[in-house]
Order: structure tokens, then sequence, then C-alpha cells
């Protein structure tokens, strides 16, 4: 069980603040310098906004940085309401369901109309910068309708949008990314300097995979001096176990959820030292009697891959964010550290003892892990496989391995921890963004890289510097008074800070920084808190370690 207990330790209460300085001259969040001193102020808006730092020392070789930058009101920001724009006449395809963007005919044929009923409706294009494996440029054309005060004058406008017969969203031109916009911008820096830490730099899941927990609910069950969220997960029960890590998850050394082919990985040491992100693949065999069969998956629900990745997933062997894949015909191996019970359905399950000792096989599959002890099970296919391999009494060896980008195996020690990331940010100390590579540009919907890459969100980002410092950052969004970052410009922070490579971690509803026991930035869920698959935690030194 990845889910550590500890007395808390004691906790510093060192304070600098650097308020309202001119951009020269505000405050690294690094002790001892910043690696790139002529860059001391966030790379958002016009050079000439206020901004503000307060650094605090949470225990030795930790500290927080709080970053205040921009205008609370920026008179430029409006609200808008966003058209949803059908496949119309002129569209290369009619029948396509509405989008936020469509080609420019579809979308003067929607502007047109939405006049003919009296909106005051105009047409934008909407281009994108070019990233690393992406060649950018325009990514479609939008519609949008009034320029309102507030976002109850575009939700009315909305509500008549509908009442027409039409649908769309009230948005915050704030949230488009546009560099002239002055703001604000809420960020959040933990620094983890080895040279003086001398706790606990962990990644933990809870009581079980399966289940999701707040990253405020991780932090406290192992008395953290502080945490942010993690990796990617399954959110919705169709796509798998919620709170399954979609991608890969390595905590204490060893492998419990495999990787989206070549995706990278967030490598974490206890002792805060050698932080690095490296992509990596793996393989999985169950052999038994001289023979091998495959292995699809370790720790999630046959035929449901969350990111895709795997040999014969459908529609893609390559990652695809946010999409689930299926494949019906998969062996997947449970540990105990899945959940109470394995997932039911359809096929056959061997039940291995501590020794890898077939005790049981069960059809269908579905129930509880032997203590020590793991499970494997197959669907479609596959059934016929495992059953004729698996014979009660006999030894079933279930092997798992990471590959590194070179297909150089990997062997993490008990004292690492990997969690699943992407894009790549940095790399070298140079903006390298990775979306292509990493599933997030899907050339059939251009809307939805608009929505999760081109746009502002809430985000997580963590990285490492020249001088061997892990940084965790967390910037809120969706919110008047935090814009939050685009990909690119994410990408422009992490470098601004120094980070010799960055990577971006789960964002949105998920980013969620906790410090000293309280939830320290403002989660964007309606509800609060989002639950989550996993979240990364600095805890204090303890003695004896």
């Amino acid at each position: 069980m990845k889910q550590r207990l500890c007395a808390t330790g004691a906790v510093l209460g060192v304070l600098t603040t650097a308020a309202a300085l001119p951009p020269a001259a505000a405050a690294s969040p690094y002790p001892g310098g910043h690696p790139s001193p002529t860059r001391h102020v966030l790379p958002l808006g016009p050079a000439d906004l206020p901004e503000t730092r307060t650094t605090t020392t949470l225990q030795p070789g930790v500290t927080l940085t709080r970053i205040v930058r921009g205008n609370a009101d920026d008179p430029a920001l409006r609200w808008t309401v966003e058209a949803s724009i059908p496949g119309g006449e002129t569209s290369p395809d009619p029948d396509a369901p509405p989008t936020a963007l469509k080609d420019r005919a579809s979308a003067d044929e929607l502007a047109a109309e939405l006049r003919g009923d009296g909106f005051e409706a105009r047409v934008e294009e909407v281009r994108t910068p070019r990233t690393a494996d992406y060649a950018g440029g325009s990514l479609g054309w939008r519609v949008r309708i009034g320029s309102f005060d507030s976002q109850t004058a575009a939700t009315a406008e909305r509500t008549r949008l509908r009442a027409a017969g039409h649908t769309g969203t009230a948005v915050y031109t704030g949230w488009d990314g546009e560099r002239t916009d002055r703001g604000p911008w809420h960020v959040d820096v933990l620094t983890i300097d080895p040279r003086r830490f001398r706790g606990t730099l962990d990644a933990s899941y809870g009581p079980d995979l399966e289940q999701r927990e707040t990253t405020s609910a991780l932090s406290a069950s192992a008395a953290a001096t502080a945490a942010v969220n993690a990796g990617f997960f399954v959110l919705d029960p169709k796509a798998g176990a919620p709170g399954d890590p979609a991608g890969v998850g390595v905590y204490d050394g060893r492998l419990l959820s495999e990787p989206v082919a070549g995706r990278p990985g967030l490598v974490l040491h206890e002792d805060g030292r050698r932080t690095e992100i490296t992509r990596l693949t793996w393989q999985g065999s169950v052999t038994t009697r001289g023979s091998s069969l495959p292995l699809d998956g370790i720790n999630r629900v046959p035929g449901l891959i969350r990111n895709c990745g795997g040999e014969g997933d459908i529609p893609t062997s390559l990652p695809l964010h946010d999409v689930t894949c299926t494949d019906p015909d998969e062996l997947v191996a449970f540990t105990p550290d899945y959940g109470g019970r394995t997932p039911g359905g359809e096929g056959v399950e061997a039940v291995l003892d501590a020794h890898d000792r077939v005790v049981r096989l069960r059809s269908p599959r579905g129930g509880t892990v032997p203590e020590g002890g793991s499970t494997v099970q197959a669907t479609g296919a596959r059934v016929a496989d495992l059953a004729a391999q698996a014979h009660v009494g006999e030894r079933l060896r279930v092997s798992a391995t990471l590959l590194d980008a070179r297909g150089r195996r990997i062997t993490p020690s008990p004292r690492t921890d990997i969690v699943n990331a992407g894009p790549e940010l940095v790399r070298d100390g140079r903006i390298h963004v990775t979306p292509a590579t990493d599933g997030m540009v899907r050339p059939d919907d251009p809307s939805w890289y608009y929505g999760w890459v081109h746009k502002r969100n809430p985000r997580t980002l963590a990285g490492v510097d020249a001088a061997g410092r892990t940084v965790l950052v967390t910037a809120d969004g969706r919110a008047t008074g935090s814009l939050g970052l685009s990909i690119g410009e994410s990408a422009e922070v992490a470098r601004s800070f120094g980070l010799r490579d960055a990577v971006n971690l789960d964002g949105g509803g998920s980013t969620t920084m906790v410090a000293e026991g309280a939830v320290l930035n403002s989660p964007s869920d309606i509800t609060g808190e989002r639950p989550v698959g996993d979240a990364l935690l600095i805890l204090p030194h303890r003695d004896g370690t």
C-alpha cells in the first residue's frame, strides 16, 4: 500500500516578501539565486505588469513561492458567448456534430443565420503556435456573440441563443491566451533543494489504485508538509476503474500501471535527487512450462485502455489523450494494490498465491486477490490461451519490464516513484512542447486541441533545474481572478524558472497544491477539490530514516 503514516514534523516559518517590485527586481523563488538571472518575472502579459512574490520556507530544503502577476481588472477582457457550429451545407462534412471550431464557410453560414435571428455574431479565426512536433497555424473558425461586462449577462444571452434553437457557452476572453492580456495570474511554486532537503519526496495513490482521493486527503493521511496532484487517471467508470492511472505508475519501485507507449514519466527519488523526465515503454509476459503469452496491461479493466497506446488497441496503438481505446482480447495482471475485488465480467481469471502457483481458475472473472498473490484475467480470444497455460498447482510467472526510449531496461529501486505526464514542456533548457507525440493533436477534431492545449486552463507542472532542484508548479485558471495557462505558456513559465527539463501533469479541475494542511490554490471544479488518482508528497524528516 503506497500510503505512509508519520508524525508531523516541525515546520519552519521563515518568510520573505517581494511585493509590487518592478519586473527587473522581482525576487527569484530559488535559494541561492536564479540559474537565469535575466528572467526574474513570469513571461505572461506585457512587461510592465506588476508582480508580487512571497517565499516561505516550509521545512529545510523546501520553499513555497506564491506569485501574483497582472491587474485584477483588465477592461479589455470581456464575457462573450461562443456558439457551437454545426456542419452546414457548405461544410466538408455536413453531418458532423456541432463543435467550437469549423471551416470558414460553416462559421460564416451560422453567423449569418444568427444575425438573421437578431444576434450580434462575429466570425474569428483561431491560430495556434508551432510546437516541437506540430506545425500549428490555423485551427479553424469560431462564432462568438456579443461582448458583456459580466458572466450573468453572457449567460442570459446564451439562454436566448438556446431558445432560438442553437447551443453555445459563456466564455471569458481572458482564457483565449492573447499575449496582450494583463492578467491576473496566480502561480504557486514548491522547490525542493537536495542540498538541504532531509525529508522524503513520495508519490501516493492512497489505500488502492481503484478509488480516487483528494490531494489534501492524501497529504493529510501521510502527514505531508506539502503536496500537488500528479498524473492523469481514469475519471469515468465507462473508461475503466476511476482512479486508475492512465499511464505509467511506479510506486516504491513496483510497476503497478503500464506506460502509454512512449509517453513521458516523471521519475522521482525519495531523497529529492536525480529527478528526471523519461519516455517509457514496457514489455510484459505470462510464462509457464516453457511457453509465454504477451501481457497487455497491469491493474486496469480489461478491454478499456485510457489514452490508448497498446498493441492492437482500437482505434489506434499510438497515444491518444483523453480517449479510451478498446481491445476485446487481452491479458491483464492484478496485484492486491488494485482494490478489494478485481473487475468482473466474461472471461477467465487465474488466481495465484504468493509463490506464483495457480490456486484457482474462476469464470466469470472478478474477485479478491490473495494476500501477497496476484491474478491474471483473460478476455476474448485470450481466454483459451490462458486456460491452456494455467493449471491449478502449477506456477504461472508474470513479469513486467520498463524500457526507456532506446529500449534499454529500467529497474527502479524501492525508493523510486514514476508518475505519468505529458506533453513535455522543456528539454535541455529549451522549450520543447510535444502535443503530437503524446496524442494531443487530433486532425479530425481541432476543437479538442483548441480547448485542451491552445486555451488557458489550470495547470500543474513539474521539472528539475540545472542545480538538481525539483520544482512543482500550480497555476489557477478558469476564473476571472486567475486566467490560467495555455500549454505553450506553461512551457514559457517553466523555462522562466530556470528548469532544465519540465513536463505537464494532470491539470484542469485536478490542479491542487496543499501546504501545512491547507489547500492553497482555488480548484476550478464547481464541487470543490477534485478526487484524483495520485499525488506527489513532500514529507518531513523522520528520525531513523
